[in-house]
């Protein structure tokens, strides 16, 4: 192989890694609730922004539970900080599910 084949193969290689660096998900993603993942999907589907989707009102139903649980979660769970865990799902487009350890991905 000459000098140059090895450079391209080299390029296209570094190329290729890049690529599947640049899309890869982080380690440490956002763990939430099977519903509070359904709720974001639903915000992110509306077109809605971040302050509204944590601002809404009571009067959503979302499977048939009450938006009060969604809202609950976000000021009286027993996760630290959920709000900021919320955010850096929206903002990622990416979580972990809490019952199941399924990433989803938008």
């Amino acid at each position: 192989m000459s000098g140059i084949e090895r450079s391209t193969n080299y390029d296209m290689e570094r190329y290729q890694y890049l690529s599947e660096y640049d899309s890869a998900l982080p380690d440490n993603l956002p763990v939430i609730p099977e519903l509070i993942g359904k709720y974001l999907i639903m915000r992110k589907h509306d077109r809605g922004d971040l302050v509204q989707a944590l601002d809404e009102g009571t009067s959503f139903l979302l499977d048939g539970t009450q938006w009060e649980s969604v809202q609950d979660w976000f000021w009286f769970s027993d996760v630290k900080d959920s709000v900021d865990t919320f955010a850096r799902a929206w903002v990622l487009g990416a979580w972990k599910v809490e019952e199941t350890g399924e990433v989803v991905k938008l």
